[in-house]
């Protein structure tokens, strides 16, 4: 019985991952409002009712790729975070991660791009959801590096805003030069672009309470 039992999950799982990422696969040309789900079930071989054993809805699966695009997202730039010293080494750390994410996982961005401001309330909801969380990590972060006297919670909140709104941000830069002009010369633009940025802002954080 056991068995039988884990050889359904295991079907299941393997279903719920091929819808998944037909909708990924789908959502490259169109917006997730616009996106019927007979399109993704035809696209994976399932009947139309098959779908709901996975997802309620739509919007159910797109909150489920929200997951899924933005939490490895926010390991990554965790360890690097936690990993590097000093200011210069740390960014240049960061903007290599998010390269090397946009190159793995080119539809989980341009996913989280169009539908952060897109049509389908949960989803928006749900990105809000996850940068917000991943503000919270980034501002755990930078609180041992950070003067409890001169730097409140609310600044240092707003410090990692400003910091994962410039990755989401480059993440984007990197996915459109990708798309646009392919090849190495103009991912070095972007890369040099995020840098010189993410120094401004570093350098407005040494200063941010100087009288």
């Amino acid at each position: 019985m056991s068995h039988r039992c884990g050889v359904r999950q295991a079907q299941k799982e393997k279903t719920r991952r091929a819808l998944m990422d037909a909708a990924l696969r789908l959502l490259e040309d169109q917006s997730l409002s616009s996106l019927g789900l007979r399109e993704v079930t035809r696209a994976v071989g399932v009947a139309p009712a098959a779908f709901y054993r996975h997802f309620r809805d739509l919007s159910d699966l797109g909150v489920a790729l929200v997951e899924e695009s933005l939490g490895s997202l926010h390991h990554m730039i965790n360890a690097v975070l936690a990993g590097q010293e000093g200011d210069e080494e740390r960014i240049e750390a960061a903007v290599d991660a998010v390269a090397e994410h946009v190159r793995r996982y080119p539809a989980h961005i341009r996913f989280i791009a169009r539908e952060r401001h897109g049509g389908v309330r949960a989803v928006r909801e749900a990105i809000a959801a996850e940068l917000d969380r991943f503000a919270d990590e980034v501002a755990t972060a930078f609180c041992p590096q950070l003067p409890a006297e001169s730097w409140p919670p609310e600044d240092v909140r707003m410090l990692a805003e400003l910091y994962v709104d410039h990755m989401v941000m480059t993440a984007t830069a990197f996915l459109e030069a990708q798309a646009d002009h392919p090849g190495a010369a103009e991912e070095r633009k972007v890369a040099a672009t995020a840098r010189k940025q993410l120094l401004l802002i570093s350098l407005g954080r040494h200063h941010w309470h100087d009288e």
